[in-house]
C-alpha cells in the first residue's frame, strides 16, 4: 500500500540489541490531506530509515504494510515502512491548477421548473 502524506512529528529513534544483532526504529506522525485529515503513526526499520527525507513539514510517499498482533486479548496494528521518499512537487495535484484553466459545472436551469408539485 502507498500513503501520500505530510510528516508532521518525529518520534525519539529507538534502538536494541536483539539476536541477529543491533537493530532500530524510527516512528514518525504523517497527516493525510483532504477535508477530513487524517494523523497516522508510522515506523520504518534498519537501513530503510532516510532521515534527509523523514523531516518534519516534508510531503512524503509511503509503501508500508500493514501488521496486527494480539497480546493479552487486545490487537496492536502497526503501520510498518519499507520505502519513503519525497512526493514529487507536480504528481498528485489537482487538475487544471497547473495550465491556468477553469472547471465549469453545469447545473439545471431553473427556467424550466414549474410550481406544479407532483403530490
Amino acid at each position: 500500500m502507498e500513503l501520500k502524506a505530510k510528516v508532521v512529528q518525529l518520534l525519539p529513534l529507538v534502538t536494541g540489541e536483539g539476536k541477529n544483532g543491533q537493530w532500530k526504529k524510527q516512528e514518525f506522525i504523517l497527516e493525510t490531506d483532504g477535508q477530513y485529515p487524517k494523523k497516522v503513526c508510522a515506523s520504518i526499520w534498519g537501513d530503510k530509515i532516510n532521515m534527509d527525507v523523514i523531516k518534519e513539514g516534508n510531503i512524503v510517499n509511503l509503501s508500508f504494510d500493514l501488521e496486527s498482533r494480539e497480546y493479552n486479548n487486545r490487537w496492536y496494528t502497526e503501520v510498518r515502512g519499507w520505502k519513503i521518499e519525497l512526493a514529487e512537487a507536480g504528481k498528485g495535484s489537482q487538475p487544471n491548477e497547473s495550465n491556468g484553466q477553469n472547471t465549469v459545472i453545469a447545473t439545471p436551469s431553473m427556467d424550466n421548473i414549474s410550481d406544479d408539485l407532483p403530490f
